[in-house]
């Protein structure tokens, strides 16, 4: 027995499909104004929880500022207002800025996405303020690779089920990928019921 797949169909049955920011996270498909979306918010979570990137986001629409050309082209000081809910701010909005022109630069989300997956993820672990599981979440949930976020909720989540014997990022993601079919839209509704489980066993 597949205790991954085991463990996947199991959180499917318990939880649903995924909701609330993971709407539009594991929706299919996505315009790229909406894979933009997720970029913005993969910079935005580091360090803090969705309720607070919800705040920012919603800065961002109001002010019409919600795509990587507008984000590129802001000042400084107009996109560290904006996004102020979402903690950390001033390097947050460095962060984005770097990957907002990195990514114009490469010719748009529609490039990167018909890009070699491993180098282009070694390219956008370069990005300041980039980490694996940042790169990760982009490349899965903007981007449509199957490769599989690691995150402290999927490190407890593995522990609890006795899932591997060592629990460092890299092992975990492979791990993960070599136990599941490679597919995005399986490794996006996995990833997000694993936290909607954290979660839900944090308030316990």
């Amino acid at each position: 027995m597949n205790n991954f797949l085991s463990l996947y169909r199991e959180l499917l049955k318990k939880h649903g499909a995924p909701e609330g920011q993971w709407g539009l996270w594991c929706r299919r498909p996505k315009t790229i104004r909406q894979r933009e979306e997720v970029i913005i918010g993969a910079i935005l979570t580091q360090n803090t929880n969705w309720q607070n990137v919800t705040k920012a986001i919603a800065n961002l629409k109001r002010a019409k500022k919600c795509s990587l050309k507008e984000i590129s082209e802001l000042k400084s000081t107009e996109l560290e207002k904006s996004i102020q809910p979402s903690g950390f701010y001033k390097v947050k909005a460095k962060y984005l800025q770097g990957v907002a022109k990195y990514i114009l630069e490469s010719g748009g989300v529609g490039r990167l996405m018909k890009r070699d997956i491993k180098e282009l993820r070694d390219e956008i672990l370069k990005l300041k303020g980039v980490g694996p599981e940042t790169a990760d979440s982009i490349l899965l949930y903007a981007l449509d690779w199957p490769v599989f976020v690691i995150d402290e909720y999927t490190r407890r989540l593995a522990q609890a089920r006795r899932l591997a014997r060592k629990f460092n990022y890299e092992y975990l993601r492979k791990l993960f990928e070599v136990n599941l079919p490679g597919k995005f839209e399986l490794y996006q509704d996995f990833h997000a019921l694993i936290v909607v489980e954290g979660k839900e066993q944090n308030k316990k």
